[in-house]
């Protein structure tokens, strides 16, 4: 599902928790909370871009709204298994729903849809005695 914010971004549903768009700015967060988010998840390294909002700045808004904010930063192209891990900890811990954000939301879904195959597949610890 794609919602159409009025300020710009379109929002893509992922699951009932989790959603991502892309760049947010620290006046674009009270539109996030009104729209019922209760966490933000920015994965997006700090000074990837000319004119990028700083992670600082949007974690000042959210916290000023009440909304939980994780800096988890992806540098595009050079995903870790670290920023994966970091990812899904951020989700079980984070109060939904969520809202993700990178430059355009592509990091965002690649760590959504990465963590679900990761969660699909790890086997629980064996005891071998």
């Amino acid at each position: 599902m794609k919602l159409n914010w009025p300020f710009g971004p379109k929002i893509t549903r992922l699951s009932s928790q989790v959603s991502v768009t892309g760049q947010i700015s620290a006046d674009d967060v009270a539109a996030i909370a009104e729209q019922g988010f209760r966490s933000i998840v920015n994965n997006r390294p700090d000074n990837e871009s000319a004119r990028q909002p700083t992670s600082d700045d949007i974690e000042n808004a959210a916290k000023e709204l009440g909304l939980a904010y994780e800096h988890i930063p992806v540098v595009s192209g050079a995903m870790t298994e670290q920023n994966l891990d970091d990812f899904m900890a951020a989700c079980e811990r984070l109060e939904g729903p969520i809202l993700m954000f990178c430059r355009s939301g592509a990091r965002c879904t690649m760590l959504w849809e990465l963590s679900r195959l990761k969660s699909a597949t790890e086997f629980p610890e064996s005891d071998s005695s």
